[in-house]
């Protein structure tokens, strides 16, 4: 079991460290510092998981998913403006 829990703690450091390429380290660290049972440290390096590793990393891909989404249908938003007789579909 320990050897499971290193993997998730290595896996979950390496979303963070993707995110923090994609949305910055602040928010990308900030945002899994707010997911519950996980412990982050400045560096965005997992310290500890508190609970079940396989709900709290589905929590942390939720919680980028949810904020990735969002930074997406801003971006076809603008876009869609440029060409008002096609019709928007996000």
């Amino acid at each position: 079991m320990a050897e499971e829990k290193k993997e998730y703690l290595a896996l979950i450091s390496e979303i963070i460290a993707k995110q923090s390429i994609i949305l910055g380290p602040n928010i990308a660290i900030l945002k899994a510092r707010n997911v519950s049972g996980l412990e982050v440290n400045d560096e965005g390096r997992v310290t500890a998981i508190n609970g079940n590793p396989t709900e709290v990393l589905q929590s942390l891909i939720n919680v980028y998913v949810e904020l990735s989404g969002l930074i997406v249908k801003n971006a076809l938003g603008s876009i869609f403006e440029k060409y008002p007789s096609i019709k928007k579909v996000a």
